[in-house]
């Protein structure tokens, strides 16, 4: 090997900084120590890490979800689409590493599964209050939600800021109205904690913005954000499905639901109705 070829000669010439004695490095600005040390296996089974950094790398997901969401709406209240347009689309993106995430879980076996399980206890996903509060953030709102929250009043009271907020969907009806669409009022001021009621009046104003998408540009795009993001969403959740049946089958879940069968029903749940019926009436 010709010397000025060898690695650290290589290195030396790139003028590298090697020293970090007096200077941050890359593990202390992403706090590497605290994240990598915070996987704590309670089992001696194997397969015990690849749960808990699935779930964890997934909640990191879910932050920065929760931090572009909350931001697009901010940007919708005040009528800066392009903002929201961009955080919008980087949600979808999230939903998709989210969605693949599962494809590594999935090689869990279900006598891995087993194994680990009884260490578990009664934890579950199902008590995610990050993922409480994308669902009411994306306007799933029910006040049941809030229960496994109230031994923790700080979650508690992120969770339910959440569930008292307009929705990313109550926001985006707002801007319609502000536009001169005819939004009902029932639509555009109430009871944000109650569940979102599917309307005629907001499909219609909604087959307006895509009947005419040249001249309602800005309004049809936020449309399709809407749409991808809702897209994306679905199969995050028809993914979580199809892996919790291929681990566990049909056992309960380990938070008490009906596992599988809980699951599929969540499935049903539209965030925009009217966003996908209007596309019959096209």
């Amino acid at each position: 090997m010709n010397h000025s070829s060898r690695p650290e000669d290589i290195v030396h010439a790139e003028g590298a900084q090697l020293d970090f004695s007096r200077s941050m490095s890359y593990g202390d600005y992403l706090q590497l120590d605290a994240i990598l040390n915070a996987q704590k296996p309670l089992s001696p089974n194997h397969n015990e890490m690849l749960f808990i950094i699935q779930h964890q790398t997934s909640e990191l997901w879910m932050k920065l979800m929760l931090h572009e969401l909350g931001a697009a709406i901010d940007c919708i209240a005040h009528d800066q689409l392009g903002s929201a347009f961009k955080m919008l689309a980087r949600v979808s993106r999230i939903l998709e590493q989210l969605v693949h995430a599962w494809d590594v879980l999935a090689t869990m076996t279900p006598p891995e599964y087993s194994a680990i399980r009884p260490y578990l206890a009664s934890s579950s996903g199902f008590q995610s209050a990050q993922y409480r509060r994308i669902e009411f953030t994306l306007g799933n709102k029910n006040p049941a939600m809030l229960k496994p929250h109230e031994h923790r009043p700080d979650l508690l009271a992120q969770v339910r800021a959440a569930f008292e907020a307009p929705s990313l969907y109550d926001e985006s009806l707002r801007l319609l109205a502000r536009r001169g669409f005819p939004v009902p009022a029932s639509h555009v001021e109430r009871d944000w904690s109650q569940p979102y009621v599917e309307s005629a009046a907001v499909e219609q104003a909604w087959l307006q913005v895509y009947r005419n998408a040249e001249q309602h540009w800005e309004l049809y795009q936020l449309g399709e954000e809407l749409t991808d993001l809702e897209d994306a969403f679905r199969l995050w959740r028809f993914r979580h499905v199809t892996t919790v049946e291929r681990i566990i089958g049909f056992k309960r879940g380990t938070g008490g639901t009906g596992g599988v069968p809980y699951l599929r029903k969540m499935l049903d749940v539209v965030l925009f109705p009217e966003i996908w019926r209007l596309r019959t009436d096209l």
